[in-house]
C-alpha cells in the first residue's frame, strides 16, 4: 500500500475549486428544476450522462482497459450508489424548492460525518485543532439553519440526509485512492452513476427543450470538472484535514442563488458564514505553521 504525502495546500485549492463548480450546478438545477420544470431525477440523469460524455476523450486518450483495471469493483459499486442516493436527495431538496443557501448550510453537517469517520474507519489523526475548526463550522450551520424555529420544515432535511451518504463516498475516496488511480475512480463513477439514475428517472422521463439542454449541457460540463476537483483533494491530503474546505461553498451558492433567483438570506446567515469561513482559514493557517516547522 502506497503511503500519501500530505498537501495540504493543493488539497484545499482542488476543494475550493470543486465548490465553486457545484454553486454553479445547484443554482442550475433548481433553476431546471423549479422554473422549467424539468423533473429532479431526470436532471440528475442527464448531467452524469453528459458527464461521461465530456470525459469519452480522456477515457479513449488514458485507455479504457487501464482506467477499468482493478481489483475493487465492489467498492466502486457502493461507492457510486452512495453518491447517488446523495445525489438525489439533495436534488429533491433543491426541487422543494429548499432556498440554496439554506440547502447548503445543511451539506455542512458532512464535515462532522467525515471527521468522525475519519477517525474510526480510516485510523487518521484527527488533532485538536481539526476538531474545533469542524465543530465550529457545525455551529455556523445550526446558526442559519435554526431548526428549533416555528417555520421549520421536516424536508430541510433532505440536504442533512444528502450530507451524510456523501460522507460515506468521500471517505471511499481517500480509502481507496491509496491504491487506484484518480483516472479509474472518475471513470467508474461517470460509468456506473448514469445507468442508476436513468433508472430513477424512467417514470418522470421527457425530452428536454432546447433551453433545459443548454443549461444541462453547462451543469454536465462542470460537474465533470468538479469531481475531478474532489478525487484530487482526497488524493492530496487527509480526508479530516480537507473536508473542512468543503464550507467554502456556502458564500458561493449564496451569491450564484442571489444572482439568478434574488434568494436574500436573512441576517443569521452572515454570523454562521462567518463561523464556517473563519474556521476553514484557521484551518489553512494552523496547517502551514506545522508543515514550516517540520521543514526547518
Amino acid at each position: 500500500m502506497t503511503q500519501l504525502t500530505h498537501k495540504p495546500i493543493a488539497g484545499a485549492l482542488w476543494m475550493i475549486l470543486a465548490g465553486t463548480c457545484f454553486a454553479v450546478i445547484n443554482t442550475t438545477n433548481q433553476h431546471l428544476s423549479v422554473t422549467l420544470g424539468l423533473h429532479n431525477t431526470v436532471v440528475g440523469f442527464f448531467q452524469y450522462f453528459i458527464s461521461f460524455i465530456v470525459m469519452l476523450p480522456w477515457i479513449v486518450k488514458a485507455g479504457l482497459s487501464i482506467a477499468l483495471k482493478t481489483d475493487y469493483l465492489h467498492l466502486h459499486v457502493i461507492r457510486v450508489i452512495m453518491s447517488v442516493i446523495g445525489i438525489q436527495l439533495w436534488l429533491w431538496a433543491l426541487a422543494y424548492p429548499i432556498p440554496i443557501w439554506q440547502a447548503i448550510a445543511l451539506v455542512m453537517t458532512s464535515p462532522l460525518f467525515a471527521t468522525i469517520g475519519s477517525h474510526f474507519f480510516l485510523k487518521e489523526k484527527v488533532g485538536i485543532r481539526r476538531w474545533s475548526a469542524t465543530l465550529v463550522g457545525i455551529a455556523g450551520s445550526l446558526i442559519i439553519l435554526e431548526p428549533w424555529a416555528d417555520d421549520f420544515v421536516l424536508a430541510s432535511l433532505l440536504p442533512v440526509a444528502a450530507a451524510f451518504f456523501w460522507s460515506i463516498y468521500s471517505l471511499m475516496i481517500r480509502k481507496m485512492s491509496r491504491t487506484e488511480s484518480t483516472g479509474s475512480m472518475v471513470v467508474y463513477l461517470l460509468i456506473l452513476i448514469a445507468p442508476m439514475n436513468f433508472v430513477l428517472a424512467i417514470p418522470y422521463f421527457e425530452v428536454p427543450s432546447n433551453q433545459m439542454w443548454i443549461l444541462l449541457g453547462l451543469s454536465g460540463t462542470l460537474l465533470s470538472l468538479a469531481q475531478w476537483s474532489l478525487v484530487k483533494a482526497y488524493a492530496s491530503a487527509d480526508a479530516s484535514f480537507i473536508q473542512p474546505f468543503d464550507l467554502v461553498k456556502l458564500p458561493l451558492n449564496v451569491f450564484a442563488g442571489w444572482l439568478v433567483f434574488s434568494y436574500v438570506p436573512p441576517g443569521k446567515l452572515w454570523l454562521g458564514a462567518s463561523l464556517l469561513v473563519g474556521a476553514t482559514i484557521f484551518i489553512l493557517y494552523q496547517e502551514n505553521k506545522i508543515r514550516k516547522k517540520k521543514d526547518k
